[in-house]
């Protein structure tokens, strides 16, 4: 094992730990060598398990041979950068709660088409922008057993360090790629759908307003609008615009019997191929006078903490 005490804040070994910004340690003009940061002991023990390529460790003296001590046998080969807590809360401009960090090779992306394959609960996070959240969402997904997690583009990153951090690690549990900017027909093509998890008491759900539902290339009659994740599931479409690849019933109840009284879809002025045919007997029609309560401003206001 080779252990070298720190001496030197400027050594270059040190940047990834001092000085490099996560935007930096990706590293888009040459992938192959981008890295990210995993700190705590279960974090990066399940990084390891994942597969995940370690650089180097910065951890605090009393770890090596404590906390610390079945990791580094783990990578015997790896290079160990110590010293006192003091000395590493200089360093990284942070106070290390678990007392270790460890640098590794980001792994290649996924292609989500073939991570889709054989899936069948996915979570789609669009463009979650704060990494805590994000590290939050990666959490309850593993949870609920999600099968994957996609990401657009314009979103945080999972191995942001703090992201890693707040997921304890599931960020490696759970398969996860970016989407392409053609996402939603990339899903539809694949069957899926959109999934409500409404809470109980929760006036809106999913509100579709003036969208267009595309099928490019999808058999007619193939995809279903929605079903229920939870009984109390609210979806409602107003003055929407389906393709043929919309099923003729429109929705999908998941063989749940308590979703007619308990759930809610309806729809008001859809237009298409899509919005022909007889409907589910559980979907309602909305009248214009019942359609006009769904305004930005009362969606709104009904899921913000302000109220």
């Amino acid at each position: 094992m080779e252990i070298h005490q720190i001496t030197d804040f400027n050594a270059p070994e040190l940047d990834i730990y001092a000085r490099l910004t996560e935007n930096q340690l990706v590293n888009r003009a040459a992938p192959e060598n981008a890295l990210f940061v995993a700190e705590s002991p279960l974090v990066i023990g399940r990084a390891l398990d994942a597969g995940c390529e370690p650089v180097s460790f910065l951890m605090e003296q009393k770890h090596i041979e404590g906390k610390g001590a079945a990791l580094l046998a783990r990578c015997p080969d790896v290079p160990v950068y110590a010293a006192e807590l003091d000395v590493l809360t200089q360093l990284t401009g942070f106070h290390l709660t678990r007392g270790m960090l460890c640098a590794m090779r980001r792994p290649k992306p996924r292609d989500p088409a073939v991570l889709l394959q054989g899936a069948s609960r996915v979570a789609v996070l669009e463009n979650v922008m704060n990494p805590t959240n994000l590290g939050a969402i990666f959490r309850s997904a593993a949870a609920l057993g999600m099968d994957a997690v996609l990401l657009t583009n314009a979103g945080s990153d999972p191995l942001y360090r703090r992201a890693v951090r707040v997921s304890m690690g599931t960020v490696f549990q759970i398969p996860w790629a970016y989407l392409p900017e053609d996402w939603p027909t990339l899903l539809h093509a694949l069957g899926f759908c959109t999934a409500a998890s409404t809470p109980e008491g929760q006036e809106f759900g999913y509100v579709f307003m003036k969208c267009r539902f595309q099928g490019e290339g999808i058999p007619d009659g193939a995809i279903y609008l929605g079903r229920p994740w939870r009984e109390f599931a609210k979806t409602v479409l107003l003055h929407c615009e389906l393709g043929a690849h919309i099923r003729p019933e429109g929705w999908h109840d998941w063989n749940k019997p308590c979703f007619p009284a308990t759930g809610y879809y309806a729809e008001f002025a859809s237009t298409g191929a899509g919005s022909q045919g007889q409907r589910a007997a559980y979907v309602h029609q909305l009248t214009a006078e019942e359609a006009e309560k769904y305004t930005f401003e009362r969606f709104w206001a009904s899921i913000s903490p302000e109220g």
